[in-house]
């Protein structure tokens, strides 16, 4: 009597696939857009006749006058605008992003919800707070919660291959979800150490040119000097800025995302081992 194959029917995957290839902002597209807005703040606003003696820009700007002498700090400036501004605008989406992603309600109680559901071995139950929660933690533990329901009742593959495809599961849905969370943070960590070095740029250019005019100028002029350094030291006050920023902004965010991992990783280690044990 010939013996028929079974093979077992793929899971659903509703809500992991879901976020796969969800956006958050595109850098090609935001940051061309965002070096455009800082140069029209540089040229239009800080340098603006209103903020320089008589009006010119050689005369240099009004004493006080702090648009013209952030202007005066060159074409560094807007460069080191452009990544205070990248710097803010992928802060503000990552905290949007990863607050959606963090569902609705604790993601501990969540957890603990969920593990106790398991512990005493309520599937369906615990597949519902998973729809309730509706964040990036719920999506990859309710995949696996589908692969265990769909697993106990299949019968062609043993228990270590059932426990092997429940993980394979749990990986592959959180390998979904996870590039939708650490998306963008990458520029921000880069920008971290690249404005310090832009501005140090932009500060050693200042001081050649300052250094420059005063050696043409054949007499020493302290007040030209000065003038001359407090220019080039605009991009180091506005490069070592944009670099705190964006250091704090990428350790919290980054936290953030390893909040979530952990979770991740701590209810699909509890929904192996109640299989485990009940299979």
């Amino acid at each position: 009597m010939e013996k028929k194959a079974t093979s077992p029917a793929p899971a659903p995957k509703p809500a992991a696939a879901a976020t796969k290839g969800k956006g958050g902002l595109n850098p090609a597209l935001v940051i061309p857009l965002l070096f455009a807005i800082a140069l029209c703040v540089y040229i239009f606003v800080l340098g603006a006749p209103e903020h320089f003696k008589g009006g010119d820009h050689e005369k240099g700007p009004i004493d006080g006058d702090y648009y013209g002498i952030v202007y005066k700090g060159g074409p560094i400036v807007p460069i080191l605008m452009t990544c205070f501004l990248i710097v803010l605008t992928f802060t503000i989406e990552r905290l949007i992003t990863l607050t959606k992603a963090s569902g609705t309600g604790s993601i501990d109680s969540f957890v603990r919800k969920v593990r106790s559901l398991l512990d005493k071995n309520q599937i369906e139950e615990a597949i519902k707070e998973c729809d309730k929660q509706k964040g990036s933690v719920g999506n990859v533990i309710k995949a696996g919660l589908l692969k265990y329901k769909q697993l106990t009742t299949e019968t062609a593959l043993d228990k270590e291959q059932k426990l092997a495809a429940l993980q394979k599961e749990i990986e592959e849905a959180t390998t979904l979800e996870l590039p939708m969370l650490q998306k963008n943070l990458t520029i921000i960590a880069t920008l971290a150490g690249a404005s310090t070095l832009l501005a140090l740029l932009g500060t050693v250019i200042g001081m050649i040119k300052a250094f420059a005019a005063l050696g043409t100028s054949g007499s020493p002029d302290s007040a030209a000097l000065a003038t001359g350094i407090s220019e080039a030291l605009i991009n180091t006050a506005l490069g070592i800025g944009t670099s705190a920023i964006a250091t704090i902004s990428y350790a919290y965010l980054n936290s953030r995302v390893d909040d979530l991992t952990y979770s991740i990783d701590e209810i699909g280690m509890s929904l192996q081992s109640n299989f485990a044990a009940h299979y």
